[in-house]
């Protein structure tokens, strides 16, 4: 995908068409195109110990527990006397995503959070920003003095996870480090439940001023939900919040089952699309699931195979892009799409962390094209309704489905480069439904 960012790779438009604009002297956008999020900072640490270890800090195997200042800095210089620290990583679920879109873009997005306000090379703060795509924006973070956060992953020899989570000031964000101008012109606002959890929190007060001013200027506001714990503890409030401020719902099955109450991927869909617009849902080694709505005359039937599941013929639709609800004028059709795991998956997953992350950056590009497209070319049939996306679900679903498999297969949440130029596979009109 050539937009928004400047890329090297060979675009996948179908340009031996007649009627389309050569990309050489295609118009350049006004105003630079980028995604805001609003993060709670923290860099995930990894150690291998062993279980006498974890008996020796007094943490349940299998646990993830919040640990006290203190008790953190003990342990983590402990660990690393030791030299049982594997590496540190730059983490939290809008970051990943936004790094990921810099990477698969080129282009900007920007950063809302704390950061320590005195670095030090080395530090978590500086590994923080060093493993940060260069074009994510983290000059609007605010400077805190105090730690940002960290979570200790301790690794067992049997391959047990353990969290330990220590805060740090990565709740402290106050509402006046929301830039109203950064948020007013994005092309999307990236939330999660984790900035939701604390009601009397700073950074919950600052992500409601947020939400607020998005919805007031129309920018979708993409919640991406947090463990089906914390969904499910919230459930009342995120459905409220949801219907009031959320356009695109991102989320796993086990998340998706917490809010819906149901049990199967698509009528999870077709519950939640009551409270939201358009739904991202991954579910593992069964790939991944997306839902919306679409205005009747601009639905576009598929011309693949048409299946049944919970919902019949599902997938009728799957060629159109989707709409937000209150903007399909004569009839608001809901419309679904699924994928099986690009390849099947990769041979061997060590870790799934940061695939559902890794989607979702790809569904942020596609929403990103669209705005940037519809800036340079106003007067193009591609915008003929209010759309949120450039793509058909159909081939959001593939490159989200491909993104995903990157992640996994880089046992990393975060990419260190974008997709192969070409692949065997891939048609030219990949991103043309």
């Amino acid at each position: 995908m050539k937009f928004p960012g400047k890329r090297k790779q060979r675009h996948y438009f179908p340009v031996s068409e007649r009627g389309r604009i050569p990309f050489d002297t295609f118009p350049q956008s006004p105003r630079r195109v980028y995604v805001a999020g609003i993060d709670q900072l923290i860099v995930d640490i990894e150690a291998r110990v062993d279980d006498t270890y974890l008996q020796l800090i007094g943490i349940k195997k299998g646990q993830s527990v919040i640990l006290d200042e203190g008790k953190a800095v003990t342990i983590y210089n402990d660990l690393k006397n030791k030299r049982l620290i594997t590496g540190e990583y730059a983490g939290g679920a809008v970051c990943n995503t936004l790094h990921n879109y810099s990477v698969l873009s080129d282009d900007k997005s920007v950063a809302f959070g704390t950061i320590s306000k005195n670095i030090s090379v080395g530090d978590n703060a500086f590994n923080y920003i060093c493993n940060t795509n260069m074009h994510v924006d983290l000059t609007y973070l605010q400077p805190v003095d105090g730690p940002i956060g960290r979570a200790m992953c301790f690794i067992t020899p049997d391959g047990e996870r353990t969290f330990g989570i220590a805060k740090g000031m990565m709740n402290e964000l106050e509402a006046e480090f929301i830039d109203a101008d950064i948020i007013n012109n994005a092309a999307a606002l990236l939330i999660t439940t984790y900035v939701l959890r604390d009601e009397t929190s700073p950074i919950f007060k600052a992500t409601l001023k947020a939400v607020r001013l998005a919805k007031t200027h129309h920018v979708p506001v993409v919640l991406s939900l947090g463990t089906s714990d914390l969904v499910r503890a919230k459930q009342d409030f995120l459905k409220k919040f949801i219907a009031e401020f959320v356009t695109v719902l991102a989320m796993n099955d086990d998340e998706a089952f917490a809010l819906s109450d149901e049990n199967d991927p698509l009528l999870c869909l077709n519950t939640l699309l009551e409270i939201a617009d358009f739904c991202l849902l991954t579910v593992g080694e069964r790939g991944l699931y997306l839902g919306g709505y679409v205005d009747k005359p601009h639905a576009r039937e598929t011309t693949e195979l048409i299946i049944s599941k919970s919902i019949p013929a599902y997938n009728q639709y799957e060629f159109s892009r989707p709409m937000k609800k209150a903007d399909c004028v004569e009839k608001a059709v809901k419309i679904y799409s699924h994928i099986n795991p690009y390849l099947g998956g990769p041979g061997a997953i060590r870790s799934t962390n940061g695939a559902g992350d890794g989607a979702l950056a790809a569904l942020l590009h596609d929403m990103s094209a669209n705005v940037y497209h519809r800036i340079c070319v106003s007067n193009s049939p591609k915008h003929g309704a209010s759309f949120l996306t450039y793509s058909s679900i159909s081939q959001i679903c593939k490159y989200a489905n491909r993104v995903s498999y990157e992640i996994i297969s880089r046992n990393s949440p975060r990419l260190t480069s974008g997709l192969p130029e070409k692949e065997d596979g891939l048609e030219e009109s990949y991103w043309e439904r």
